[in-house]
């Protein structure tokens, strides 16, 4: 019913902003707002949207901060587009709750806002009044899940696992933390031994891992809420010589680390295909800012990527 109540009211602020843009140039200025450009994932999010926007004929502007935890130059650049005044804003929120205001006010600004990768928080969306015309993204909890099983099985029920996290309080990463822990729940014989931030950064990914295989010398698993941070722990298990003996399982499926699964160095990632989400968003927007109806939850297929499941791919 809420989501009703919020597609309701964007029709109309959307209808009101047709009417105030009929001075503008025809071609739509759809603005992709990242976490960071020097994180492949969101490059790989950035290359689907210039590609879905040159074959549509939209002027795109990708703009995003240096770190993925700078919510405050996030929140900078957002405002500094309103200013712009650009005809739609789709954005991958570094904060599932610091974004609300930022979306208020592009709604305040008729500006139609479109959330990728990351929900924002119902709870504060709902008290702030802020529409978000639509969601393009995974099923992060339902990832979390499928690496939790993958870990299971590969440990045969058995041994110490540990875990680096996201950003706290960030809804990406709790969602993949809460599936993960769901899947090894009922295993007895499976013990987390240490749950611990990187931030999404691969220097930190090494630096904490580095510091959790000094206490606990026994890990047979590390799961990683993105690859960055799972690259880095490939590194720390390279550094004390355990290479083969910690199973390494990351998120997003990235280049770097589709390599590490081919080389032995990681043995899965959840692939979600952020190319699609890119694509997805600039099409999503525009045909927002032409009046069309658009549905207000649009999934994005996620995956695990195993070395199997590469060399099937590269044998064909």
């Amino acid at each position: 019913m809420k989501t009703r109540v919020f597609v309701v009211v964007f029709a109309a602020l959307l209808g009101l902003q047709q009417c105030g843009r009929s001075d503008r140039a025809d071609k739509p200025i759809i603005a992709l707002v990242l976490k960071t450009l020097n994180n492949p994932f969101f490059m790989d999010m950035q290359e689907g949207a210039q590609a879905a926007a040159a074959r549509l004929g939209v002027d795109l502007i990708v703009q995003a901060p240096e770190r993925e935890v700078d919510v405050e130059k996030q929140m900078q650049i957002i405002e500094n587009l309103i200013q712009r005044k650009v005809s739609a804003i789709c954005v991958a929120p570094s904060g599932s709750k610091e974004i609300v205001p930022a979306i208020l006010k592009a709604n305040q600004a008729r500006i139609p806002v479109i959330v990728i990768d990351t929900r924002v928080d119902r709870k504060a969306q709902t008290e702030s009044g802020a529409v978000v015309l639509s969601f393009i993204g995974s099923d992060n909890k339902d990832g979390g899940r499928i690496a939790g099983e993958f870990v299971s099985e590969k440990l045969g029920g058995t041994g110490e696992v540990a875990i680096l996290e996201g950003i706290p309080g960030h809804e990406t990463g709790d969602a993949r933390l809460l599936g993960f822990h769901e899947a090894l729940a009922e295993q007895k014989g499976i013990t987390i031994v240490a749950s611990q931030t990187a931030n999404w950064e691969r220097d930190q990914g090494f630096n904490v891992f580095r510091n959790i295989l000094q206490a606990h010398p026994h890990v047979k698993a590390i799961f990683a809420c993105n690859d960055m941070m799972a690259l880095g722990a490939v590194e720390a298990i390279a550094a004390v010589d355990k290479k083969g003996d910690i199973i390494v399982v990351g998120f997003d499926a990235i280049k770097d680390s589709r390599a590490a699964i081919v080389n032995g160095d990681m043995q899965a990632s959840i692939a979600q295909h952020p190319e699609e989400m890119g694509r997805l968003a600039v099409e999503t927007a525009l045909k927002a800012l032409h009046g069309e109806n658009v549905p207000s939850d649009i999934p994005v297929k996620i995956e695990l990527v195993t070395k199997t499941k590469l060399d099937k791919l590269t044998s064909h």
